[in-house]
């Protein structure tokens, strides 16, 4: 990449001159360390203000969700009458000196906008019959101070921004200058609630007004918002999978330079996918071959990739919108499972066949975990690895030695969506058409577990479809991979072939 060496604006979004003498409410322009250039001439300066083609976008229409986020901010409006709502998107993050990391806004101001700018704020503001929202954002990069090329994060640095005028089609939502929200913060009255952990500027600006308690209910009403998606959701949730079906085929495809590599060819070959179809991966490619298998959240991805052992890929496509995928197949390298592979294999599907028959609406969101569980523990009992009766087990939770996890939570724009709900609406709650949740049983057995026959040793298996909850029962929206050991064997072959 290239170094932005150029001379930059001490503050790049306030207003800096890029030559002249400076006034009051100019930044002085400061110089890179070690820039190749001394600094900017005045001819230059006067030169690259002038002679740019007029660029404003006249045609642009909605972007597709603008009537759910419409209809989210008037559910929000209508549960805090009469106080001011921020929401920020949040800032970039440094990843390293002056490289940042890829900017994803928070959920909530996502979720309430459509919009994934960073230093956006979204504020509802009470009036009479509800609340004004305004979306303040940073306007296109200024020409005239020489922002636009002087600042790291100038237009012709980093791309494009949407004029304000851009935002307000775009949105549906009053567009302001967000470089002046934090002083109409301080001088605001009235009760006040923030989305707190995303913009400290915006938090610094409302210190006085707001309280932890208040900051926290506001939270917990957004993410409980988002357990019960619309239909616009559970679309961009079900292209987040397909593409992610095909992710996994991508894989089984090249899963002999992997072997030749390590598990860094299976993580890179889902990535093409993920950048080339949504925007990103949901979280971190769990590519864990062998032993690695057993650890939950492998993600280094650095080991070999062997025929005659085990696969379980882990991974999600998100899309542009931000909703992601969660699935996982345990895939036998060579394409066909060993005797004692396809046993444990054999019985996390038939634990996660239980689990997915338990996901009906009005039925508890913890019946599939339960039946999972009690076949898994049914398993084990019946290999003689742990003393029965299955009562007994499931209620010590001895099980959990070689299950270890939950076997599901909920899905959408988080990969553990919801997670700030209350426990009696989410754990507790009762499933709603439109909920959808991860079903994924699975057994582990580690590499140094002594208290199992050394056959068993190093051998993980998880099975992960996402499901949505229907009007009637279920629906596996991930259905489209296979999970039953000898179709996983077929479908395997028909791709190598």
């Amino acid at each position: 990449m290239t170094v932005a060496d150029e001379l930059t604006p001490a503050v790049p979004d306030d207003a800096a001159t890029a030559a002249g003498p400076e006034t009051e409410s100019e930044e002085p322009i400061k110089q890179r360390k070690n820039g190749l250039y001394p600094g900017v001439s005045d001819e230059l300066a006067e030169s690259m203000k002038s002679g740019w083609a007029d660029t404003e976008l006249r045609d642009l229409e909605p972007i597709a969700q603008a009537a759910e986020t419409a209809a989210r901010r008037a559910a929000l409006s209508a549960r805090f009458p009469g106080e001011r709502l921020v929401v920020p998107a949040g800032n970039l993050k440094t990843r390293s000196n002056d490289t940042e990391y890829a900017f994803r806004a928070s959920v909530e101001y996502a979720y309430l906008t459509g919009n994934q700018t960073e230093d956006g704020v979204l504020v509802l503001e009470p009036v009479a019959d509800g609340h004004k929202a305004t979306i303040y954002l940073l306007p296109r990069s200024d020409r005239e101070n020489g922002e636009f090329w002087l600042s790291g994060q100038g237009e012709l640095w980093v791309g494009r921004r949407h004029s304000l005028t851009e935002a307000e089609r775009l949105y549906g939502i009053p567009a302001s200058d967000v470089r002046d929200l934090a002083d109409q913060l301080r001088e605001a009255t009235g009760p006040v609630r923030v989305v707190r952990g995303h913009d400290a500027g915006i938090e610094a600006a409302l210190t006085d007004k707001v309280t932890a308690e208040r900051d926290d209910e506001l939270r917990v009403f957004l993410s409980e918002a988002r357990l019960v998606k619309d239909d616009f959701e559970i679309g961009e949730l079900q292209k987040a999978v397909d593409s992610t079906v095909r992710g996994f085929e991508d894989v089984v495809k090249v899963l002999d330079r992997a072997e030749a590599t390590s598990e860094r060819y299976i993580e890179g070959t889902f990535f093409l996918r993920a950048r080339v179809e949504g925007n990103d991966i949901g979280y971190g490619t769990i590519a864990a071959a062998g032993p690695h298998a057993c650890t939950l959240h492998w993600v280094r991805n650095d080991g070999p990739v062997r025929s005659g052992d085990l696969l379980l890929l882990d991974a999600g496509v998100e899309t542009h919108t931000y909703y992601t995928a969660d699935v996982t197949r345990t895939l036998p390298v060579d394409g066909r499972y060993s005797e004692i592979q396809k046993k444990i294999y054999d019985a996390v599907y038939d634990a996660q066949e239980a689990g997915i028959e338990a996901v009906r609406p009005g039925g508890k969101y913890r019946d599939f975990h339960d039946a999972a569980q009690r076949v898994l523990t049914e398993r084990l009992v019946e290999w003689g690895l742990v003393e029965g009766p299955v009562e007994r087990v499931l209620e010590l939770g001895l099980q959990r030695r070689w299950t270890l996890h939950g076997t599901g939570h909920m899905l959408g724009m988080d990969v553990h969506d919801c997670a700030a709900a209350r426990v009696e609406s989410y754990v507790d709650g009762t499933l709603e058409p439109g909920m959808v949740l991860t079903v994924e049983p699975g057994l582990y057995f580690q590499a140094d577990d002594l208290t199992v026959p050394v056959e068993y040793r190093g051998i993980g298996v998880r099975i992960e479809d996402d499901i949505l909850v229907t009007e009637d029962g279920n629906r596996n929206l991930s259905g489209g991979l296979p999970r039953r050991s000898d179709e996983v064997e077929a479908w395997m072959a028909s791709l190598k072939g």
